[in-house]
């Protein structure tokens, strides 16, 4: 995982936050404050998910069986689908029913000067983790922007990373606004309100979370630019004289599955066919070097195999085709 899955960030983002719950549980002792008690459940609740990032990693690693004959690459999507989860209960929904139950029983705040003091604390050592996750993923991201990066990410840690950093200096600031607010008019109720928007912005953080790493799990093809360097690395323009359909698959953020069928010409010996074959495998593997599982089967061209390929793929509910067209 250290190539892709951005160990560092996460280890950053275990430490700040496991400092950063205890000052804010220490906060909510002394002042009371509902915000600081919905922002210490969600940095433990980040807490536990950036030690699920951690373990899906490793079990991740483990060698195929030969129950699971592609291995266990998939083990990083379920951990992240995981954390998602636990971002969404017990994180937003918590913070949701305690702002809810500060608004209804508002009380004013004591010892100002804990919350504010610890707020201040935690948003210095949050932008230092969301520092370490931006650098970390600017190495993966290139000229992507970010939405496109967190949309398209093979591998689930770094985005995980950054949403949740992300949400957690923001969740700060406005538990910083409704602490200051409660404080200024003495209504105990601003710092409820405070603690309702950190339950709704982690709340949405969780659901795009959910369904980014959910389209993961179900198995996505590889990128446009991984695509067009696979097709371009199976024909030699000798043997192998086209793609008739391909289809792509990622088995993990580091392992791609790549199965296509291939035309050849109707007079060339198996010899010569087993040759080009392993031939344009080395050239995928080259050219791609996460495709480490690739069948190609070799076909006589026609018109209407290839017609059959593309409306497979054109068709809804049908198999998942990633690209699917004669070259």
């Amino acid at each position: 995982m250290s190539a892709s899955g951005g160990t560092k960030a996460i280890v950053a983002a275990l430490a700040a936050n496991l400092a950063i719950a205890a000052s804010k549980f220490v906060a909510f002792a002394f002042s009371g404050s509902s915000s600081m008690l919905a922002e210490g459940v969600h940095s433990l609740a980040d807490s536990g998910n950036q030690a699920l990032l951690l373990v899906g990693g490793k079990k991740a690693q483990r060698e195929a069986t030969p129950q699971h004959p592609f291995g266990y690459g998939r083990e990083r999507y379920i951990y992240a689908f995981l954390v998602s989860i636990i971002l969404f209960s017990v994180g937003g929904m918590f913070a949701l029913y305690e702002g809810y139950e500060k608004i209804k029983h508002p009380h004013e705040i004591e010892h100002w000067y804990w919350p504010v003091g610890v707020l201040v604390f935690a948003i210095i050592a949050e932008s230092f983790s969301f520092r370490t996750a931006i650098k970390e993923s600017n190495v993966l991201r290139g000229r992507k922007s970010w939405k496109e990066f967190v949309r398209h990410a093979k591998a689930p840690e770094l985005p995980v990373v950054l949403l949740e950093d992300l949400g957690a200096l923001v969740g700060l600031i406005l538990a910083l606004g409704g602490v200051g607010l409660a404080l200024i008019t003495g209504d105990g109720v601003w710092d409820g309100i405070g603690t309702i928007c950190i339950g709704v912005l982690l709340v949405l953080i969780a659901v795009v979370l959910a369904i980014e790493t959910k389209s993961l799990l179900l198995g996505e093809s590889a990128g446009a630019e991984e695509t067009s360097k696979i097709e371009a690395a199976i024909v030699d323009g000798d043997v192998v004289t086209r793609i008739i359909h391909m289809r792509t698959l990622h088995l993990g953020p580091e392992e791609l599955l790549v199965a296509a069928k291939i035309a050849v010409q109707h007079d060339d010996t198996a010899t010569e066919i087993a040759t080009a074959i392993d031939a344009a495998e080395a050239r995928i593997r080259e050219a791609v070097p996460i495709a480490r599982v690739i069948y190609l089967e070799p076909d006589i061209y026609s018109e209407s195999e290839a017609a059959k390929g593309a409306d497979r793929e054109a068709t809804p509910g049908g198999p998942a085709a990633p690209h699917d067209a004669e070259h």
